[in-house]
């Protein structure tokens, strides 16, 4: 297998090595603290243009990178599960009515992010270039799973034809959040490779 393709360990990997009984026990700690993370991210609103936005996909994508695919959706599956708990980790508190409604489609859609980011970063996927590319892909997959989730929610609502509804939920769950989600997969793209180069510099 090319170095282009094979399996890189992830930062998380390098910054706390650890094997058997102790890797258990690091990754628990480690999904723990990520879905902290995405439950304080998702309360952050930040001012933007056209619309205020929250740092949660931010946070998504660099859980992603930093812990790869199987640790990065592992993360995320346990937070949905703490909201499908009630607990009030979302942006608009919790519960499975919640992640039912119109913005369930990005919770899901944070799953699939975090699995192809996940995967990417763990065969080079590194540096500004790279990573930025990556986080675009993740962004634009958590905003196409979520937009075909509220076009059908918007279409159940309003007794719609899905088509119909295609262009309600393009302005309302899309267009606004456009320029936030480059401008959080720049911000992920450039804290990761600093991460790298800082523990490059720490170990000599």
């Amino acid at each position: 297998m090319s170095n282009a393709i094979a399996t890189q360990p992830t930062l998380a990997q390098t910054v706390w090595q650890a094997e058997g009984a102790a890797r258990w026990m690091r990754n628990v700690v480690l999904v723990l603290a990520g879905t902290a993370i995405l439950a304080i991210s998702a309360k952050i609103n930040v001012p933007m243009l056209p619309v205020p936005m929250t740092m949660q996909t931010f946070a998504v994508l660099l859980i992603a990178m930093a812990y790869g695919w199987r640790l990065g959706a592992a993360t995320i599956i346990a937070y949905l599960a703490e909201g499908a708990l009630g607990l009030p980790v979302f942006a608009g508190g919790g519960g499975l009515a919640y992640m039912a409604g119109p913005t369930g489609g990005y919770l899901f859609g944070f799953v699939l992010s975090a699995l192809i980011v996940g995967w990417l970063a763990e065969r080079g996927w590194r540096n500004i270039p790279s990573s930025f590319a990556a986080n675009i892909l993740g962004t634009v997959l958590i905003f196409g799973f979520g937009f075909l989730w509220l076009t059908q929610v918007i279409a159940v609502a309003k007794g719609l034809d899905f088509a119909a509804a295609v262009p309600i939920a393009f302005s309302a769950g899309v267009a606004p959040f456009i320029l936030g989600g480059i401008v959080k997969s720049a911000l992920a793209a450039a804290v990761l490779p600093l991460g790298w180069k800082i523990l490059g510099k720490m170990r000599g």
